[in-house]
């Protein structure tokens, strides 16, 4: 980076932007910019939800634009698969080879080829907008991008309606918070700030964790039950609403769905059975039903927070139905600072038809490939029902090699020497190992891009700050001239980035207001079910889902067992959760070297009795294993474990890792009951000091 000093005359401006990161806060960004160069991102002070303050992570983000490993020219492969041995080429020679390659696998069969991407950028435009025309044009297959919320959406579909809840800054008004399956302070640090003004006026905060996070030593309670087992609590928690007419009968009557079957089901599970399956004091059941009942007899708000990490194991979509139908039974829904939130992205008017135009596929109807069973997906030989064996794969915004489940699996399928795979990256991750060619991609401070939000409902623009470094181009650039390598002629291919920027929300929302402060608001009401009008078939919160029955599915939610359920196995005892390491976001900022500098080193926290049964002490390494492999870390002895449990932060990158693995190695590629997602909190594991 060009130093500056306090003498320097030069003029410096301040860029408006947006965080592109999979965070539930999508801050608003301000970068100053110096002679050309980044100096300086911060949060805007306009925007009400970021406020001026952006988390240690996104703070960091020069540091990481102008990294010294940052790839800045296009790499071709010149050792074998996973060597690392790359040559710097010209931008036409990558792209020339490229396209030859891939016309010729998609003349035999396009649906050999796969792209593979998520959150790298949670972007609409250098997300899925001309790539995911390009590879519609092509009749590639098509990815299910399952990987982190797919259970906890479709829960939310089939009970709300959709991803919809209350507006998160009415959180700073309520009477009661129970945060759910969310370490706030370290992954939603805005929303802890509604919550800590609520803390600050009296509120309650209740957090539910498997891990004594660093949210829940700021909460006045704790609830450490075992992982998987949300479901059974909300159960238990709707037992003592109704054995204790703790109930809005009104708002049951006219606005729900199903509540005489529910309060059926609800009925066989007193909190001693529940508290037996989570692990807990059926005391602890009893207290916290007292607590969100009293919200009901009183006339106050309670809400509750819930976030991504409770989904994760089998039952996962069953357990946020439950959950998300608790402030029905209160009428909760009656207070704007009352209800539920996990996700705010379907009050997001986007426009995806027209950025990704599924038109381009023209009848045809590409088989689709699961993101969070790639391990497998890689390893299938061609056959009737699968289709061509993957013979392409093209990745970007993501880092499959270390976030994907089960990655020996992994692993061994991009090692395959007859796979083809291109890989866009701003580093050498563990993914870009295994590729045979790395293109430079634009970081969030060099290209245009439009944002939704999942914890807002605040539309955002992202202007570049500077110039692309070196060669790198952005997501959008790439795809528009491997297009014209490939000979795709439709002009659709060629749209500018401020093009599909005002493509993303038509006349939805106002681009101008998105030119001139960086944000605009979507007119939501304060209370949106107060009086009902949920987005459902039928209007209301449905506790019984005719859709899910009509597939053949139970149309009640229920509790539904942990694939890998805590004390089913001798030979692996302890339940592992593998939540993000308080300084990364999934495997992104894993190498910015001052936030590796304050994580330390991979981690596995186990509590001081499964440490002492062991022989294990602080610091020790410890081999983490079950039948799908093993993974070695340092050892931290640790309240912040439960007994029974150990916490296997994440994600490094493999390479990182003490013997080339990470936490992912143990993961298994098993799938959630609703929304085929991963269930990386639904693993079973032993530990082991190493000698």
């Amino acid at each position: 980076m060009t130093a500056t000093t306090l003498s320097d005359p030069a003029p410096s401006s301040q860029i408006l932007g947006a965080c592109p990161h999979d965070c539930p806060d999508t801050c608003s960004l301000l970068t100053t910019v110096q002679n050309g160069v980044a100096i300086k991102v911060q949060g805007n002070p306009a925007h009400p939800h970021t406020a001026g303050s952006l988390c240690a992570k996104v703070s960091r983000y020069p540091e990481r634009t102008y990294h010294p490993e940052r790839i800045l020219h296009p790499l071709k492969r010149i050792g074998p698969k996973g060597s690392r041995q790359f040559e710097r080429v010209s931008w036409d020679a990558a792209l020339s080879d490229i396209a030859a390659r891939l016309s010729a696998i998609a003349a035999r069969d396009p649906q050999a080829i796969l792209p593979y991407s998520y959150a790298g950028t949670m972007g609409l435009v250098q997300g899925e907008s001309i790539a995911a025309r390009f590879f519609n044009t092509l009749g590639a297959s098509q990815l299910e991008r399952t990987i982190c919320a797919a259970a906890g959406g479709e829960g939310l579909v089939h009970t709300l309606g959709g991803k919809v809840g209350m507006r998160v800054e009415f959180f700073a008004e309520s009477d009661l918070i129970l945060i759910w399956g969310s370490n706030s302070i370290s992954s939603n640090l805005h929303f802890w700030r509604y919550a800590n003004q609520a803390k600050g006026r009296g509120a309650k905060l209740v957090c539910i964790d498997p891990r004594k996070s660093e949210t829940a030593d700021k909460c006045h309670e704790h609830i450490a039950l075992l992982p998987g087992t949300d479901g059974a609590l909300a159960l238990g928690l709707m037992h003592e609403l109704i054995q204790n007419d703790w109930l809005d009968h009104d708002y049951l009557a006219r606005y729900t769905l199903g509540w005489a079957a529910l309060r059926e089901r609800a009925l066989q599970w007193p909190p001693e059975r529940a508290a037996a399956v989570c692990g807990i004091s059926p005391e602890q059941i009893r207290a916290l039903a007292r607590d969100y009942g009293a919200c009901a007899r009183k006339g106050q708000a309670a809400a509750i927070r819930m976030n991504y990490g409770l989904q994760r194991v089998h039952g996962g979509g069953n357990a946020v139905r439950l959950i998300a139908s608790l402030p029905a039974l209160i009428g909760a829904w009656r207070h704007r600072a009352g209800g539920v939130l996990l996700s705010s992205s379907g009050a997001f008017p986007v426009q995806r038809a027209a950025l990704q135009r599924p038109d381009l596929l023209a009848g045809r109807k590409p088989r689709s490939i699961n993101m969070a069973t790639i391990g497998n997906a890689l390893l299938q030989p061609a056959s009737p029902d699968f289709g061509p064996a993957i013979a392409a794969l093209v990745v970007y915004n993501s880092n499959p090699v270390a976030i994907a489940p089960e990655s020996a699996k992994v692993v061994q399928g991009f090692a395959r020497e007859d796979l083809f795979t291109v890989v866009l990256e701003h580093f050498q991750t563990d993914t870009a190992d295994y590729a045979d060619y790395i293109l430079p991609a634009t970081t969030q401070l060099e290209h245009w891009d439009v944002h939704s939000a999942y914890g807002h409902t605040d539309a955002l623009l992202n202007r570049p700050a500077i110039a692309p470094l070196g060669k790198a181009k952005p997501n959008t650039q790439i795809f528009r001239e491997l297009a014209r390598h490939m000979g795709l002629t439709d002009p659709c291919l060629q749209d500018s980035d401020e093009a599909l920027c005002r493509q993303a929300y038509g006349d939805a929302v106002d681009f101008e207001t998105l030119l001139a402060q960086g944000f605009a608001t979507l007119p939501t009401p304060d209370a949106p079910f107060a009086q009902g009008h949920f987005p459902t078939p039928s209007g209301k919160c449905e506790f019984f889902s005719e859709r899910l029955a009509a597939r053949g599915l139970d149309g009640l939610p229920d509790h539904v067992p942990n694939h890998e359920a805590a004390h089913s196995s001798s030979a692996y005892p302890l339940a592992m959760i593998s939540p993000p390491a308080r300084n990364f976001l999934n495997s992104s900022f894993v190498n910015v070297k001052s936030l590796q500098d304050s994580e330390g080193e991979p981690l596995l926290e186990i509590h001081p009795d499964d440490a002492a049964a062991r022989h294990i002490a602080d610091g020790d390494t410890v081999r983490v294993f079950n039948s799908r492999g093993d993974y070695q870390c340092r050892a931290r002895i640790s309240a912040r474990a439960r007994a029974g449990v150990v916490n296997g932060l994440g994600v490094w990158w493999r390479k990182l890792g003490l013997n080339g693995t990470n936490v992912n190695q143990l993961t298994s590629q098993n799938l959630t009951d609703l929304g085929r997602g991963p269930t990386f909190y639904d693993c079973l594991v032993e530990v082991a000091l190493v000698v």
